[in-house]
C-alpha cells in the first residue's frame, strides 16, 4: 500500500481551505468571547470512562479506544468535546453560579456520520452551565444562529424538539428502561408499524400519545395546536410545549424557518430537555446540533443545569460563501537593510510578502503574487508583477 494514502474518510486540509477555516474559527471564537464565553482546550486523549456517556451505545461505538502503555488502562480519543467541558465545569472551574465555556478542536469518529463526511471533525461549540431556565436555552440557540451567520451560512432551517415530552409519556405508560430504549430507536426511525407492534400490550389511552409523536412534526403553530389536543395534560408535557412555543417565536426572527419535531430524540441518552438542530439546503445532514443535558454532570459527581451546541467547521466551510484569496507581494532575496525594513512595514500593514529565495521567474506563478517589491531611485516600492509565467 502506498504510504502517502490516508485511511478512509480521513482527509488533509490544504492551504487555501485551512486558512479560510482558521479565519472562520477566529471570527466565531471572537464572537463567543464577546458574549462572555471562556475558551478551554481539553486534551484529545482521556481515560475512556471520562469520555463515554453512560448508557449511550452510539457514543461507545463511535469512539476510538486504545490501551495506555503507562497505566494499562483503556484510553479513548474524544468523539465529542461536550463531556470534557462538563468535567471542566464540574471539577476545574467549580463555580456555584453560571459558567460559559467555548472550544474548538479535532474529534475523531470510528465511522463517518454521513457519506460525504470526514471521520476527523473540527468541532467548535459553546456550553452554558448553572442555569435551568428557558433563557439559557434561548441564549444558546441565538448564539448558534449568530455563528452560522458569521460563517456566511444563510437560509438556515431549525428543528426544535423536547426530550421531556417523550420521558413524561414513557413514565406514564410504565415502560421499563429496556422498553424505553427500544421505543426510542423505533421513534427515531419513525416506523409506525413497528411502533404499533411495540405498544400493542399497553392500554389504548397509554398507546395513543406515543403513537402520536411521529405525526407531531411541521410548522410550529400547527404542531403545538395538535400536540395540546392529542397529548395528555401532564405538567411536564404542558411545560415542554410552552417552552417550545416561546423558543419557536424567538428563533423565527433569526432563521428562515422553524419546525417542531416531537419524535426527534437525538441525544436522548443524555439530553434532558429542549433539543435543536440547524439545517441548510446545501447539506442533507444537520449543520449544528444542541440541547439541554442537565443530568450529564452526575457522571462527574456534580450535576449542573447545562445546555449547549456544537458544529463541524469543515462542514460549515463547505457551505459558506467562497472568499477570494488575495494575492501577495513578491520580494527579492537579500540582506539589504532597506529591503528588510520595507518587507516588515508591508507585513505590519497586513500584506502578504513572499521572499523569492530561488529567483526563478518560471516558478513565480506558484507563489500566488500579483505585485513585486522593487528598488527605484534608492527606495523600495510596490509595482505590478512583471514576467510572470
Amino acid at each position: 500500500m502506498s504510504n502517502w494514502l490516508l485511511p478512509e474518510y480521513i482527509q488533509d486540509v490544504l492551504p487555501d481551505e485551512a486558512w479560510r477555516i482558521e479565519r472562520m474559527r477566529e471570527r466565531i471564537l471572537e464572537r463567543m468571547r464577546c458574549c462572555g464565553y471562556q475558551l478551554v482546550a481539553p486534551s484529545l486523549l482521556e481515560y475512556a470512562e471520562s469520555l463515554l456517556i453512560s448508557g449511550s451505545r452510539d457514543m461507545d461505538l463511535r469512539t476510538f479506544k486504545l490501551v495506555d502503555q503507562l497505566s494499562g488502562r483503556t484510553l479513548a480519543l474524544r468523539a465529542d468535546i461536550t463531556p470534557q467541558t462538563a468535567r471542566i465545569d464540574a471539577h476545574l472551574m467549580n463555580r456555584q453560579g453560571i459558567t460559559r465555556l467555548c472550544y474548538a478542536g479535532s474529534v475523531l469518529h470510528t465511522q463517518p456520520i454521513g457519506l460525504t463526511r470526514t471521520r476527523e471533525l473540527l468541532q467548535i461549540g459553546a456550553e452554558l452551565y448553572g442555569v435551568a431556565g428557558l433563557e439559557a436555552d434561548l441564549e444558546i440557540q441565538r448564539l448558534m444562529l449568530e455563528v452560522l451567520g458569521i460563517a456566511g451560512v444563510t437560509d438556515v432551517h431549525v428543528d426544535l424538539g423536547h426530550v421531556g415530552v417523550f420521558h413524561a409519556l414513557a413514565r406514564q405508560a410504565g415502560l421499563n428502561p429496556a422498553q424505553e430504549s427500544e421505543l426510542f430507536g423505533v421513534l427515531q426511525r419513525k416506523d409506525v408499524t413497528e411502533l404499533r407492534a411495540l405498544l400493542a400490550d399497553l392500554p389504548v389511552d397509554k398507546q395513543a400519545p406515543l403513537l402520536a409523536l411521529p405525526e407531531l412534526y411541521g410548522a410550529a403553530d400547527d404542531v403545538l395546536a395538535r400536540a395540546r389536543a392529542r397529548l395528555p395534560q401532564l405538567p411536564e408535557v404542558v411545560a415542554a410545549l410552552d417552552e417550545l412555543a416561546i423558543a419557536a417565536a424567538q428563533v423565527q426572527t433569526l432563521a428562515q424557518s422553524v419546525c417542531l419535531d416531537l419524535a426527534d430524540l437525538r441525544g436522548y441518552h443524555y439530553h434532558s430537555g429542549m433539543v435543536f438542530a440547524a439545517y441548510h439546503a446545501g447539506s442533507n445532514d444537520a449543520i449544528a446540533l444542541g440541547g439541554r443535558y442537565d443530568d450529564f454532570g452526575k457522571s462527574f459527581g456534580r450535576a449542573r443545569p447545562a445546555t449547549g451546541f456544537s458544529l463541524d467547521l469543515r462542514q460549515l466551510y463547505r457551505l459558506s460563501q467562497p472568499q477570494p484569496v488575495l494575492p501577495g507581494i513578491l520580494a527579492p532575496n537579500g540582506r539589504d537593510a532597506g529591503l528588510l525594513a520595507a518587507i516588515e512595514a508591508l507585513r505590519a500593514a497586513g500584506e502578504v510578502v513572499v521572499v523569492d529565495l530561488l529567483g526563478d521567474a518560471s516558478l513565480r506563478a506558484e507563489m500566488h503574487c500579483d505585485r513585486e517589491l522593487v528598488e527605484e531611485g534608492g527606495s523600495w516600492s510596490v509595482i505590478e508583477l512583471k514576467n510572470q509565467e
